[in-house]
């Protein structure tokens, strides 16, 4: 048995080894967002591949370089001391990892989670590791089999060469030509079908001013799953009138569907018609909505206006895909934009020819994926000589055009979690307190909020922290993250990815899960509903908590 396990070992690259365990022990500490024993397992066994990797990697420099070796007595010595350290090493960062994760857990108002298994990380480590082995090993085969047979034609160094290239070529296109491809299109039939459906307690509206009922231009069936959410979730005018203490309207909701019509053109044009007939241009305020991936639109962000502004509010949004935003974000990164940049053109375009003093406020808004698409709808020198009023952006993703510009150009002084940007008076930042009362700033005619947390993997995902350490994680932390989380090169990346994942699964009001009583002052800020004092405005955040904590 011993001699087994001691040939299995010699089988392997010590200094891979010594670095594995050195990134399996980096992949336990914790990161952004809380992780159970069955990620944490597959997150540690690719962070041992990885360092397997980069160990083999320079070892194989090493060599390559005609550098001396080490005498075989004093590696056989070396290596015993090395892979003891190392299961010892393993075993101390397995029993920490528990409180690691905990330390994000309190700050997000979670209850300390049951011990992560050791035992279950470990075991789910190795299997990832072995499965990551045997595929890179199939990859040498067909690597060196490739470059055996070119070696009579060609030099042995360009056989080398051309057959490296040659198995990465077949790598990617299994990947992305077979695997992800077939992936991708059992997702997207699977959420088509979940937006067909119909629930049993979502009737269609019977008030003819509603989107979907019978006097509509846009039918029940085509607005879809998230459509039939949107527009049935909306606060009726007593509702509103009983919170706010002030005569309520009824809120207008617009939205079309992937099955409205045929292209996205089609369906602005018909969300514009139907945003006229319903009288959408008569309220004191409109906002554009961009949806998320799936078409959501977050009940969350919207409501809280609809109640500022007492219900004489209207809002309209257009679907552009049934994938999950990531999904979306990877598969059709311009889809998104096309579609919120026909929407906002139809309405703009009638919207600029209204008398001034007769014609609704404008304002744009959208949640994660949402929020960037948004923001690429029009630029500044569409709007410039006639201006929309402001914008609501929350959990923007981190390549959004906007967002990397006002972050990286932040005041200095100020985190990158929280930038201040320039004078303040177009862009300002907050999250679950207040931020937006910044001292010597006066608002200009646009106001954009963003509203992020610090503990948002989907905003702050940093594809340069396999090599180096996000601004955000330099000085002060973010009140939701933990004081725990250490840079690691390439882990921390891998750490950042598997957050991406897991973004949704916090508590409301951290990760990329936005509270409804923080998006508040952010439309306070922006729309300016008039008759708010701080005392209603607290009341109205106080209702908002208590209708969650309710559900």
């Amino acid at each position: 048995m011993f001699r087994w396990a001691a040939r299995t070992i010699d089988a392997f690259s010590l200094t891979g080894l010594a670095l594995a365990t050195l990134f399996f022990c980096a992949s336990l500490t914790p990161s952004l967002i809380p992780r159970d024993s069955i990620t944490q397992g597959v997150l540690s066994g690719l962070s041992f591949s990885c360092g397997y990797g980069v160990g083999v990697a320079l070892r194989a420099l090493w060599t390559y370089m005609e550098l001396p070796g080490t005498d075989r007595r004093r590696l056989a010595t070396a290596s015993r001391v090395i892979i003891l350290a190392c299961l010892v090493a393993a075993v101390f960062f397995l029993i920490q990892a528990s409180g690691w994760q905990d330390s994000i857990r309190v700050l997000m108002g979670m209850e300390p989670a049951d011990k992560i298994g050791a035992f279950q990380v470990a075991a789910i480590a190795l299997v990832t590791f072995a499965i990551v082995i045997l595929i890179a090993r199939l990859l040498a085969r067909v690597f060196q089999t490739i470059a055996r047979r070119l070696r009579p034609h060609v030099p042995r160094r360009v056989a080398g060469v051309v057959g490296l290239v040659v198995t990465a070529l077949l790598f990617w296109s299994v990947i992305d030509g077979v695997l992800l491809r077939f992936a991708i299109r059992a997702m997207d039939s699977s959420y088509r079908e979940l937006d067909q459906i119909i629930d049993a307690d979502t009737r269609p509206p019977t008030d003819p001013q509603k989107t979907g009922s019978p006097a509509s231009l846009i039918n029940w069936q085509g607005l879809g799953k998230m459509g039939r959410n949107y527009i049935a979730s909306a606060p009726t005018g007593h509702e509103i009138a009983s919170q706010t203490g002030r005569a309520g309207k009824e809120p207008i909701r617009v939205y079309a569907g992937l099955n409205s019509a045929g292209t996205v053109e089609e369906r602005a044009r018909l969300a514009f018609d139907e945003l006229v007939r319903v009288g959408g241009f008569e309220r004191s305020a409109l906002i554009i909505i961009t949806p998320t991936g799936t078409g959501w639109v977050d009940p969350a962000g919207i409501d809280p206006a609809e109640y500022l502004h007492h219900g004489d509010i209207a809002s309209v949004a257009i679907q552009y895909s049934y994938l999950p935003s990531w999904l979306s974000l990877l598969v059709e990164p311009g889809y998104g934009s096309e579609a919120s940049r026909a929407l906002f053109v139809q309405v703009y375009e009638h919207w600029k020819k209204l008398p001034k003093d007769r014609r609704p406020k404008l304002y744009l808004y959208g949640l994660s994926l949402g929020a960037m698409n948004s923001d690429l709808s029009s630029d500044i020198y569409d709007v410039v000589a006639d201006p929309y009023q402001g914008a609501v952006w929350a959990g923007p993703p981190f390549p959004s055009r906007t967002w990397k510009i006002a972050t990286a150009g932040r005041v200095a002084g100020s985190p990158a979690w929280l930038p201040r940007f320039r004078d303040g008076s177009v862009i300002r930042f907050t999250n679950q307190r207040d931020a937006l009362g910044l001292d010597g700033a006066s608002w200009g005619p646009i106001r954009v909020v963003y509203l992020q947390y610090a503990s948002d993997p989907i905003v702050f995902f940093d594809p340069y922290s396999a090599y180096r350490k996000p601004d955000w994680m330099k000085g002060e932390r973010g009140p939701d993250v933990s004081p725990r989380f250490q840079w690691f090169p390439i882990v921390t990346l891998l750490q950042l990815t598997v957050d991406i994942g897991l973004g949704t699964t916090t508590p409301m009001g951290y990760g990329h899960v936005y509270a409804p009583e923080h998006y508040i002052d952010a439309w306070m800020a922006v729309t300016q509903p008039p008759g708010w004092t701080a005392e209603k405005v607290e009341a109205l955040k106080a209702f908002f908590v208590a209708q969650r904590e309710a559900r």
